[in-house]
Parts: structure tokens; C-alpha cells; sequence
């Protein structure tokens, strides 16, 4: 009961009549610095002896209230915790069931939560949105770019909810084609094209009392984005070939690095599909914009290749060449990066030239503030994600294989992002040996 307690509010306690507590979540004594023993008075629990009482106060009126605390840091000072305390009647008696929460706004705080590592107050703010997300089944579309963790978001709002013991399923609408995608999402029957010998249930029918998660869905053809409209108003999947409506309860979270309402404008996605889709939108900032994140992160995968290399310190250099970057692929880019680094370097500290050459800074287009290259990516008509194209494929010598996996995407979703913006890649100059 207090683990689902928990991934439905996350720390909490309960307290009977008497204000004293009845039980409490796993994360509450992170939060408080004291193990929350039953029967403890919660006014002295949280409030000790200081002068204000916020808690306590509202607790003994009888009234719902909203609070700050602080409580003693390890190092001797102190944080901020946030309370919210209900009343409810249990066979006719009150108990108490409180909230609480850190400070998301100290700077400089590092969380790590649901899979995710951050010391920026967006991403904070990100994974509380995730946590309310997650009590609802209504359908989330997540918002960013290539390689930010979109998939990441989508399982923690899976594991927080009640669907967590049912089956998380996962399909990148641009890895297939289009005759593939319909059968992979409906399904199909045996017989009913060339190869399909057996029947085939397909990922919505896979994913009956869980989460389907459809990456980059503005790359859904209009023909299948009809279906996938029709599958979510009626909440019935048809196989193709099929005849018989398949009744479906499955949660679905898209996510895209487009702006759709563009992608409406220009005639490339349904209207009433966004709509079904954008009920909550959530927006997972890319790596450039929360330079804290770098190091927060980078300790993070250094610690995952510790049995290779043990790495204890990053050195200065090291340090501002991984902040100055500009992370085209975001967070996956900056995990093959340090794996690159600890592959390559020697010893105890992650030094400058551990690091690839375009970190380094040896492609310059590529650090935050520096002047672009005088080849294609210097064009400023061009938009950011064409740029950040014509930089993979100038650090690939023009090679579609090697840029479209430093971009984490497949080759026909690069050749077609070049194709629509007019790129062609025989133009593209070579970045200089690093």
C-alpha cells in the first residue's frame, strides 16, 4: 500500500486524529533528515522546537494548509521543504495525509529522479509536471529534440502511474516505412498481403493496459495518421484485413523535435489528431540551454564505466570544453562522449584531450558563441535543425551512415530532413581532421 502511496504522490505521510503518524513513504526521511516513526507527533516531527510553526499550527485548527519548513542540512545549514497537509475521514474519524516536497528552486541542487539527473530548475519543474501527469490517463505529447530523453519521460510517466505493471511498448514512427508502420501499430491478419503468414497483433493490441509510446509522430503519412485518429476516438483497434473492432485500454504518450501546430499550417498533420494527441504537452529542454546539467550528467555516465575506468575527477579544461559545446545529439551525444572519453584516456582524471575533436573545439561551428564555418551550416536562412544536419554530416566527410548515428536517427529520416530543406549533401564541405 505505501509503495503505491508513493508513486501516486511521491514522500507523504499519514496521521491519525491525534496528529500522530500512522505511516509514512520510503522518501520522507531523505526529505526530513529523521527516520518517521510510527506514533511520533508530526507537529514536533516537522516543525521541532522553532519559533514559527506553520505546520503545526494549521494542523492543530483543523485546517488544509500549504507550508514551508526548514530542516538541517548534513553540512550544517538547512533546506526548504514544502508541505501540503488534507484532512480526510477514515470509518468516521479524521486523519491527516501530508505532502511534501524539496525546494526545486535552490540553485545549484542536484536531483536525481525517475531515470533523470538535473540541477536545472525547468527539468525540476519537468519531473513534478510528470508526477501529476502520471495519476491521469490522459494522452501526453512530448516536445524535444533529437536525443534530449524523450523516451525517458515517457517510461518515468509509465512507471509513476498506475499502468506501471502493465506493459510499456515503444515504436519510432520514422524507422519504418509506411506500408510497415500501419501493420506494426494495427496489427494485421494472416493472408492479407504478400509475407503475412501468420497473424500479427500489432503495439497497440501489445500494449492492452499499459503505455504505447510513439516517437516522432510528425513522421506519421496522413493515411495512417486517419487511423491512428480513429483507434483513439473509439478506443478500437481493425487489423489490417480484419474485420472485427478490437476493444483497446492503452495509454498513449507521442512525442516530436517539431513544432506540430506548424506541421498543421503546412498541411503535413491532422488538426483533430493534434488535438487528441496535445491534451497535456510537456517541453524537455535541449542540453545547450542547461549547461549545469553537463557536469551533473557527465559524473552520471562516468559512474556507469567505473569497472573500465575510475575516473575521479574532471579536470578544468575538460570541464569547460564539455560546457562550451553546443550538443547537437543533447543528452545521448554527451553519454557516447564520455564513453568515448573513457575508452580513449588514461588514469584518474578526464583530461581535454580524452574528448572527441569536435568537443575539443576543433570544429568551432560547434561551440556555443563561435562563429560558424563558412560551408552550408553557415547559411543563417537556414533553421537550427538544418544546421545541426549539415554539422553532422561535415564532421561525417558526407557520410549518411556515420552522421545519422551521431544524430541518434536512421538514414532515410536524414535523407528526408534534407530533402525538405532543400539540402543536398554533395554541397557539404568536410570538417578539417581534428
Amino acid at each position: 500500500m505505501l509503495s503505491a502511496l508513493e508513486q501516486a504522490v511521491g514522500p507523504a505521510l499519514v496521521l491519525d486524529r491525534e496528529l500522530r503518524v500512522v505511516a509514512a513513504t520510503a522518501a520522507v526521511e531523505s526529505l526530513i533528515g529523521a527516520p518517521p516513526e510510527v506514533g511520533v507527533a508530526a507537529p514536533k516531527l516537522l516543525c521541532g522546537y522553532s519559533e514559527e510553526r506553520p505546520v503545526a499550527e494549521a494542523l492543530a485548527s483543523g485546517r488544509p494548509v500549504k507550508a514551508e519548513i526548514l530542516r538541517p542540512d548534513q553540512d550544517g545549514g538547512n533546506h526548504v521543504v514544502h508541505v501540503r497537509a488534507s484532512p480526510f475521514e477514515v470509518a468516521g474519524e479524521r486523519a491527516w495525509l501530508l505532502l511534501l516536497d524539496a525546494d526545486p528552486d535552490v540553485a545549484g541542487a542536484e536531483v536525481e529522479e525517475l531515470g533523470m539527473v538535473t540541477r536545472d530548475p525547468r527539468m525540476k519543474a519537468l519531473l513534478r509536471d510528470i508526477r501529476k501527469v502520471a495519476r491521469s490517463n490522459a494522452s501526453v505529447l512530448v516536445r524535444g529534440e533529437t536525443g534530449s530523453g524523450k523516451e525517458l519521460v515517457a517510461r518515468a510517466i509509465h512507471d509513476c502511474s498506475t499502468r506501471a505493471d502493465g506493459p510499456f511498448r515503444a515504436i519510432n514512427c520514422a524507422a519504418l516505412p509506411p506500408n510497415l508502420l500501419e501493420s506494426e501499430l494495427f496489427g494485421h491478419a494472416r493472408g492479407s498481403f504478400t509475407g503475412a503468414v501468420r497473424d500479427a497483433p500489432g503495439h497497440f493490441r501489445l500494449a492492452e493496459g499499459g503505455t504505447l509510446f510513439l516517437d516522432e509522430v510528425a513522421e506519421l503519412p496522413l493515411d495512417v495518421q486517419a487511423k491512428l485518429l480513429r483507434v483513439l476516438q473509439e478506443k478500437t483497434v481493425i487489423p489490417i484485413g480484419g474485420e472485427d473492432p478490437v476493444p483497446i485500454d492503452v495509454r498513449v504518450i507521442s512525442a516530436t523535435h517539431r513544432a506540430l501546430r506548424v506541421e498543421v499550417e503546412e498541411g503535413r498533420f491532422r488538426s483533430d489528431l493534434l488535438y487528441r494527441l496535445r491534451v497535456i504537452p510537456l517541453y524537455l529542454p535541449p542540453l545547450r540551454d542547461r549547461p549545469d546539467d553537463v557536469e551533473a550528467l557527465a559524473w552520471h555516465f562516468l559512474q556507469q564505466h567505473e569497472a573500465s575506468r575510475a575516473v575521479r575527477r574532471i579536470s578544468d579544461g575538460a570541464l569547460d570544453r564539455l560546457q562550451d559545446y553546443d550538443w547537437p545529439g543533447n543528452v545521448r551525444e554527451l553519454q557516447n562522449v564520455i564513453e568515448y572519453a573513457t575508452v580513449m584516456g588514461e588514469g584518474p582524471v578526464l583530461m581535454e584531450s580524452d574528448l572527441p575533436a569536435e568537443v575539443r573545439g576543433d570544429d568551432p561551428s560547434l561551440v556555443r558563441g563561435a562563429p560558424r564555418s563558412t560551408s552550408a551550416a553557415a547559411d543563417d536562412d537556414l533553421p537550427a535543425e538544418a544546421r545541426r544536419l549539415v554539422n553532422a554530416l561535415e564532421r561525417a566527410s558526407g557520410h549518411m551512415g556515420r552522421a545519422a548515428a551521431s544524430l541518434g536517427i536512421s538514414r532515410t529520416t536524414l535523407w528526408r530532413r534534407l530533402k525538405r530543406y532543400g539540402i543536398d549533401r554533395d554541397d557539404i564541405e568536410a570538417a578539417p581532421e581534428g
